[in-house]
């Protein structure tokens, strides 16, 4: 190991890849605490709230309780305030019949902002008939 000491030392030099304009993504995942699985067929939309209102789309989840395509990604992916609506209130309609009518939840509004749109944001969805949880994910 003394050859080592021997010789001397060049600078590291750190090299970083660079991807022509990084683009992140926005994804979700919605499961159902109360019966403890992925919650499928649930009717949800995606809106820009600023700087400019609009409808973006519109999904319905799969058997894992995902949409089967990124909400956002590419060119349309963009900093600003979004609003991702979750229509529960049939779906726990159809699993819950004992359930009260209004329900307690029926659509569950969940407005967040992206600012550094480089990464991937994925909004869960943890739901009961009586609560919810969100947190942002990657």
């Amino acid at each position: 190991m003394s050859w080592l000491l021997d010789k001397p030392m060049r600078p590291m030099v750190w090299c970083r890849m660079q991807r022509p304009n990084p683009r992140g993504k926005l994804t979700t995942h919605v499961l159902d605490t109360a019966r403890g699985c992925p919650v499928a067929g649930l009717d949800l939309s995606l809106s820009m709230i600023a700087p400019e209102p609009s409808l973006l789309t519109k999904a319905i989840t799969n058997a894992d309780g995902r949409c089967d395509n990124a909400l956002l990604e590419g060119a349309a992916f963009r900093s600003g305030t979004y609003e991702l609506v979750f229509r529960v209130g049939a779906y726990f309609a159809a699993y819950f019949p004992a359930l009260p009518d209004p329900p307690f939840l029926d659509e569950i509004v969940l407005r967040f902002g992206i600012a550094d749109i480089s990464q991937h944001h994925h909004v869960p969805l943890l739901v009961s008939p009586y609560g919810y949880s969100t947190y942002r994910g990657s």
